[in-house]
C-alpha cells in the first residue's frame, strides 16, 4: 500500500500538484477525515505549511472542509479530481491547437523546395556533412581530396547504415568506401592551368538533399544547399557526366589528349575555331 501511495504522489506531481499538496491529498485519501495538525503528523508536511497546503487543495477542488471547530478536512474522491484534471488538460490542448492553427506556418511540402545560400568553407562543409548524415540509400560526391577529407566521419557512419556511394575525386580518395563506386579525375592530373586552382564540392543524398559549392580562387567559397529533387537532379547530372568523361578518357587517354590537349582543356573551348571545323555555327558555339 505504501508503494502505491508513493507512486500516486509522484503521478500527481507530474499533473501539477506540489509535493506537499500531493502528500496531503494522498494522506486524506488513506486516513479519511483529519485535522490539519493530524494530517501534518501522518504525511510529513511541515506544520507551518499544512494549512496553506490545504487551502490550495481546497481551491483545486481536491479537499472539502467538513467542520470549523476544530477544522477538519476530507479528500474529494480521486476519480472526481482526476476527471476534472482530464477535462482541464483537454481544454488546454484544444485551445493550444486552435492557436497553433492560426499561425502562418509554411507547410512542409512548400518548405522542401527552399534553398539556402552558403558562404565560407566551414558553412559549405557543415551542409555537406549534414546531407551525407541524412542519407539512407545513395550518395553522390565530387570534389578534391582535401575538400572531401572532412566528410570522412559522416561517410563512415553512412556506410554503417548501408548507404551506397558514387564518388568522383580529384587526387587520392582520403577514405575507403567498401562497396562504393569511385572514379579518380585522371584527365587533369599532371597538368597545371590557372583555372585548376578552383575548387568545387558536390553532394547529392537520396536524390533529395543537395549541396553545390565552388571556390573560384581556391579560397573564397560560395554555394547553394537545398532539399529539392530538381536541384538534386542537376547536381547529380553534373557528377554523372564528369564520371562518364573520365571513363571514356580511361579507355582512350592518348587519342583524347592529342585531340583536346593536356587536361582535355580544349573540350571547354566551345567558341574556338575547332567547333566551326566540326560543323557548329556561331549560334551553337556561343551556347
Amino acid at each position: 500500500m505504501e508503494d502505491s501511495a508513493d507512486q500516486l504522489v509522484e503521478r500527481l506531481t507530474l499533473l501539477g500538484f506540489s509535493r506537499y499538496d500531493a502528500r496531503a491529498y494522498v494522506g486524506l485519501l488513506l486516513q479519511g477525515e483529519q485535522t490539519g495538525y493530524a494530517l501534518a503528523n501522518t504525511t510529513g508536511v511541515p506544520q507551518p505549511k499544512i494549512y496553506e497546503t490545504l487551502r490550495r487543495l481546497s481551491e483545486r477542488g481536491a479537499v472539502t472542509r467538513t467542520s470549523d471547530h476544530p477544522a477538519r478536512y476530507v479528500a474529494v474522491p480521486a476519480s472526481t479530481v482526476l476527471a476534472v484534471l482530464e477535462r482541464d488538460f483537454s481544454e488546454r490542448i484544444r485551445a493550444a491547437k486552435d492557436e497553433a492553427a492560426r499561425l502562418p506556418v509554411v507547410p512542409h511540402e512548400e518548405s522542401r523546395g527552399r534553398t539556402r545560400g552558403l558562404a565560407g568553407r566551414d558553412q559549405v562543409l557543415a551542409r555537406a556533412t549534414a546531407a551525407v548524415g541524412r542519407a539512407t540509400r545513395k550518395v553522390y560526391l565530387s570534389g578534391r581530396w582535401d575538400d572531401l577529407a572532412p566528410l570522412a566521419d559522416a561517410v563512415h557512419e553512412a556506410l554503417a547504415r548501408d548507404v551506397t556511394f558514387v564518388i568522383m575525386h580529384f587526387g587520392p580518395l582520403p577514405f575507403d568506401v567498401p562497396g562504393g563506386s569511385t572514379f579518380r579525375h585522371a584527365s587533369t592530373e599532371g597538368t597545371l592551368y590557372p583555372s585548376h586552382k578552383a575548387h568545387h564540392l558536390a553532394v547529392v543524398a537520396d536524390s533529395t538533399h543537395a549541396v553545390w559549392a565552388v571556390a573560384r580562387d581556391g579560397v573564397t567559397w560560395e554555394g547553394i544547399a537545398a532539399e529539392d529533387g530538381v536541384f538534386a537532379s542537376v547536381v547529380k547530372g553534373f557528377v554523372r557526366h564528369d564520371i562518364m568523361i573520365q571513363r571514356i578518357y580511361a579507355d582512350f587517354p592518348e587519342p583524347l589528349t592529342e585531340l583536346y590537349g593536356p587536361g582535355l582543356l580544349e573540350l571547354g573551348n566551345v567558341a574556338s575555331g575547332r567547333d566551326e571545323a566540326m560543323g557548329f555555327g556561331d549560334e551553337e558555339a556561343a551556347v
